[in-house]
């Protein structure tokens, strides 16, 4: 198992409204409250309707909230869009950028994800950088090349351990109930290593920690977590339920 403390991170994407979603952020809390000694970080990242109003109901807790995505800029003429100076404003510590459903819907090139990330660091925040091959590309033999380029294409100049965490995903894995081998996990995460070891020299990679965002569950999360490389976990439908991410969270002891 990895020395770097764990982050078990929910990434809820579109889904919440109202007192459910409320009642879900306080379930985790509820739950990190009562034993707050598993030896994990907890984050969850809602719409962003919700994150003021959780970034509150979960204060004090041991649980950090974030954002799922924001604008490269600080402010002006963009409908629609959120900065991540707003998100702070609103509770959040994290923000995630480049998720491979970003990338896939709106197009987002490792160009615009390393914007974000920049913009992320600038606002005073941690960005959750996410790279990660699909299912032709890993048939083709381009895994390894798929994650270097991406990886270095979307992480901007001041990336360190402190402000920075990569979230590993293989796109085939992602809502499919498929899910990376051990081996194919611990391969991909220690290439993002040496990578990281090289880029960031290896001070800081031996800190940066790396998520596995393919499916984590609690039925595979204690295998996973248990992988010198693997630091924790970017979770999608085991998040959206108060028992499955603190089950994963557990899984880090």
């Amino acid at each position: 198992m990895s020395t770097r403390r764990p982050l078990i991170a929910g990434n809820w994407k579109m889904n919440g409204v109202g007192a459910d979603a409320l009642t879900l952020a306080q379930g985790i809390a509820a739950k990190r409250k009562a034993e707050p000694n598993v030896p994990a970080d907890l984050l969850i990242c809602p719409p962003f309707t919700l994150i003021a109003e959780i970034a509150k109901a979960v204060a004090g807790s041991g649980v950090a909230v974030g954002g799922q995505d924001c604008h490269a800029k600080v402010s002006g003429a963009h409908t629609g869009d959120i900065s991540a100076v707003m998100l702070k404003d609103a509770g959040a510590a994290y923000v995630i950028v480049g998720h491979s459903e970003r990338r896939a819907d709106h197009g987002e090139t490792d160009a615009v994800v390393k914007a974000k990330a920049a913009a992320v660091h600038a606002a005073g925040l941690v960005a959750i950088i996410c790279i990660g091959e699909t299912l032709a590309q890993r048939d083709a033999g381009q895994t390894i090349e798929v994650n270097r380029s991406q990886l270095l294409g979307s992480l901007p100049d001041g990336a360190d351990a402190a402000n920075t965490v990569i979230a590993y995903e293989p796109v085939w894995a992602i809502g499919t109930g498929r899910v990376a081998t051990p081996e194919q996990a611990q391969e991909v995460h220690a290439a993002i290593r040496a990578e990281l070891t090289t880029r960031l020299g290896a001070a800081v990679s031996s800190k940066l920690r790396i998520l596995y965002g393919g499916s984590m569950k609690p039925d595979n999360a204690k295998v996973l977590l248990a992988l010198p490389d693997v630091d924790g976990g970017l979770i999608g439908g085991a998040s959206l339920k108060a028992d499955d991410f603190w089950a994963c969270a557990k899984a880090s002891e």
